[in-house]
């Protein structure tokens, strides 16, 4: 299943790396993509409650989270 987070605080590479490698830590994801623009995390496979854990690791509030 593919999930999109709305993470606000998203401002720079820097976020984008740091988002990518703690999610990409979670059991099961298959993909992980920061947009910086959209202030968006694009994640494909793994547990919800484990992947907004992994955000929080790396920093980051989760505002919202839509299934693409």
């Amino acid at each position: 299943m593919q999930r999109v987070y709305s993470v606000p605080g998203i401002s720079c590479d820097h976020c984008k790396h740091a988002i990518e490698t703690e999610v990409s830590k979670v059991a099961g994801v298959a993909s992980v993509g920061v947009d910086v623009a959209s202030k968006t995390v694009r994640v494909d496979g793994g547990d919800d409650e484990a992947l907004r854990a992994a955000i929080d690791e790396a920093g980051y509030d989760v505002a919202s989270v839509a299934e693409a």
